[in-house]
This record gives structure tokens, sequence and C-alpha cells, in this order.
């Protein structure tokens, strides 16, 4: 494919990144504020990736941080791959953001800060469970990465 650029210059490209790092900032993205950014905290999102107000038509990847990054950003791309080709499915919009809705009310519970919400640390591994593959299995497949579970 190609990309043109606002001067009018087109480049060949095989792929577009878009990295904005750690500060979650989407001034070209118009969700009418279905997705929010407050205090680093992306949401609503059901399980980091998805906004249930517009999925399947919007996901995220690589918003967690903490985390087995470029096995964790795979799997999150699986399973967008899965959804979008009707090979996975999704809850429910209302059953997404109760679950969502559930993990930042409890974060709120116990006085844990928005900001780290998206910060998965040793918890990753539970916490991508959205496969049919255990993510332990995955991650662990992966170049000589391997996982210990409790």
């Amino acid at each position: 494919g190609s990309v043109v650029f606002q001067n009018g210059e087109t480049v060949l490209a095989h792929v577009i990144m878009h990295c904005t790092g750690y500060k979650y900032h989407f001034p070209f993205l118009d969700t009418n504020g279905e997705v929010t950014v407050d205090d680093k905290c992306v949401g609503p999102l059901y399980k980091h990736v998805f906004p249930p107000a517009l999925a399947p038509s919007l996901s995220f990847v690589g918003i967690p941080y903490k985390v087995l990054p470029f096995p964790m950003f795979e799997l999150q791309s699986k399973w967008i791959s899965g959804v979008l080709s009707g090979r996975i499915k999704l809850p429910s919009k209302e059953d997404m953001m109760v679950e969502t809705k559930t993990i930042y009310d409890t974060f709120e519970a116990l006085g844990i800060p928005k900001r780290f919400t998206h910060c998965l640390g040793i918890d990753q591994v539970r916490r991508i469970s959205v496969t049919n593959v255990s993510p332990c299995e995955a991650i662990s497949k992966r170049k000589h990465i391997k996982c210990y579970l409790s």
C-alpha cells in the first residue's frame, strides 16, 4: 500500500505504526465521548481492548503497561482479528460494560487511583485470558519466555 501525506508526497508502506508512548491522548479519534482519558485511564475498555459501546469496530492494542509487551500485544491482535473475523464472539455490549464497571468500581473501593487501571504487572497472565489458548501457554511458546504460575 501507500501513504499520502498532507503535502502530497506518497510513500510505499507495508506497516503503519502509531506510537504514543504512555501518554494516552487521541486527538485524532472522535468517539462522541464514548472513550475518554481520565488520570491515564482510557475507558471504558473491556479487557483493556474494546470500548463496549463501539465494539468491535474500535479496539486498542498496547494500552496495558508493566507487561511482556510484544507477547501481550500479539495476543491482543489475535483476539481482535478473531472477533473481526467472527471466530470469536464478544459478550453483549451490556455484559462488557458491567464487567468493566465492576473492575473500575473494585479499584475505586480499594483506593487504587485510575492511573493504575492499565498497570497489569504480575497479574497480566490472568487478565489476558481472552482466547482459547491459555495466556501462559501462548506466552511461554514465544522465544524462550517461561511462565511460572503458582
